[in-house]
C-alpha cells in the first residue's frame, strides 16, 4: 500500500512538471521592438573647399539612413558661420577657424574638426616660376611686384587671382602669407567666388596667379614651392609647410540627433576616407587592419529554431500525457 501510495506521488510530480513545462513552451515570447529609422532634413551650407566632402559624406550617409535628405550648398566660410548661427541652416562648413569676433556673436556655435587641409600658390604650368619666398608672394599679392620677370618669368603683367572676403581660404592666405608683411591683397585683383573658379582661370590664364585648397590640385596646375618648401600634405604634416588650416562643421549650439548623427558619420572611418581621398588630411587615424588569420573549416550554420506556434503541438501531447497519467492514477486507487 505505501509502495502504491509512492508511485501515485511520483505520478503526480511528473505529471506536474510536464504540464507546467508545456504551458513555458505555448506562451509566446514578445519580438524585440526594431529600432527606429532615422528621419529628417539637414541643410549644410558654407566653405567651397568642404562642401565636396560633405556632398560624398551626405550621398553614403543616405545608403545606410534612406529616410534622410541632405541639402548641401556653398557660399563661403562666412557664410556658414552666419547662417548657422542664426539657425537658418542646421550645419556651417568653415575652411577655418572661427574669428574671436564670430564666437563674439554667435558664443552658441559649436564647431568640430573633420580634416586638415592647406593652401598652395599656383601658376599656369607654362609659367617657369617654381618658387617663391613668402615675402615676395606678399609683395606680388599686394601689388607691389606687377612684373613676372621680377622673380624669374618671362616679360609680361602679373594678374593676380582671390576669393572673395569671408572665404576661409582668403582668411587662411591672408593670415599665412599677407599679414606677416603687413600687406593686404590689392584692389585690383580679379576675385573669384570658389576654389573651382579660381582653378579655372589660372588652367587657362598663363599670365595668372592665385591660391587655392590644397584639396583642389590638378596636374594642369602648377603649384609653386615656398620658402623652398612643396606644397604637399606631406610637408604639411611634417611641419615643413607653413600653410595649415582646420575644416570645421559648426552648429548652432549642441547638435540634435539628426547633426550629431552626421557630425558622427563625418568622424567615422567611411566619412575620414572621403576626406582622405578627396585630397586632405583625416583627423581620425584609420581603423587598423586584422592580420589574416589561418583558414579553418567552415562550421556548419545554425538552423533557427522555428517560433513554437500557440496551437496545440508537441507542449499540448506533453500535458495531455501528464493528465492521462493523473487519471491512470486515480483509476487505479479506485480499483484498491
Amino acid at each position: 500500500m505505501k509502495k502504491n501510495r509512492a508511485v501515485g506521488i511520483v505520478a503526480i510530480a511528473v505529471a506536474a512538471i510536464v504540464v507546467i513545462g508545456a504551458a513555458a513552451v505555448l506562451v509566446p515570447i514578445p519580438a524585440q521592438a526594431a529600432e527606429p529609422a532615422l528621419q529628417g532634413t539637414l541643410t549644410i551650407a558654407g566653405s567651397t573647399t568642404v562642401m565636396p566632402i560633405c556632398l560624398e559624406q551626405a550621398r553614403l550617409m543616405k545608403d545606410v539612413h534612406p529616410g534622410i535628405k541632405v541639402s548641401v550648398s556653398g557660399g563661403g566660410s562666412g557664410h556658414g558661420v552666419k547662417a548657422a548661427g542664426a539657425g537658418d541652416i542646421d550645419i556651417g562648413m568653415v575652411s577655418r577657424d572661427l574669428r574671436a569676433e564670430e564666437i563674439e556673436m554667435f558664443p552658441d556655435l559649436k564647431p568640430v574638426v573633420i580634416g586638415i587641409d592647406s593652401v598652395a600658390i599656383v601658376v599656369h604650368p607654362n609659367n617657369p616660376v617654381a618658387e617663391l619666398t613668402t615675402e615676395t608672394a606678399a609683395k606680388i599679392f599686394a601689388g607691389e611686384i606687377t612684373n613676372w620677370k621680377e622673380v624669374g618669368g618671362t616679360d609680361n603683367p602679373i594678374r593676380i587671382i582671390t576669393r572673395e572676403e569671408g572665404s576661409g581660404t582668403r582668411d587662411t592666405f591672408e593670415e599665412f602669407v599677407m599679414e606677416p608683411f603687413e600687406r593686404t591683397i590689392a584692389g585690383a585683383a580679379f576675385v573669384k567666388p570658389s576654389n573651382g573658379e579660381i582653378r579655372a582661370t589660372v588652367i587657362g590664364d598663363e599670365l595668372a596667379i592665385g591660391y587655392l585648397s590644397l584639396g583642389f590640385l590638378v596636374p594642369a596646375l602648377k603649384a609653386v614651392a615656398i620658402d623652398g618648401v612643396e606644397p604637399t600634405f606631406e610637408n604639411v604634416h611634417a611641419g615643413r609647410y607653413p600653410i595649415m588650416r582646420n575644416l570645421l562643421l559648426v552648429t548652432h549650439g549642441e547638435p540634435d540627433e539628426l547633426e550629431r548623427a552626421f557630425i558622427d558619420f563625418a568622424l567615422g572611418e567611411t566619412g575620414q576616407t572621403v576626406v582622405e581621398e578627396m585630397g586632405y588630411m583625416r583627423v581620425i587615424p584609420p581603423v587598423a587592419e586584422v592580420p589574416e588569420e589561418p583558414e579553418v573549416p567552415e562550421v556548419p550554420e545554425i538552423q533557427e529554431v522555428p517560433e513554437v506556434p500557440e496551437v496545440p503541438g508537441f507542449g499540448a501531447v506533453f500535458a495531455i500525457a501528464g493528465l492521462l497519467a493523473i487519471a491512470a492514477y486515480a483509476m487505479h486507487r479506485k480499483r484498491k
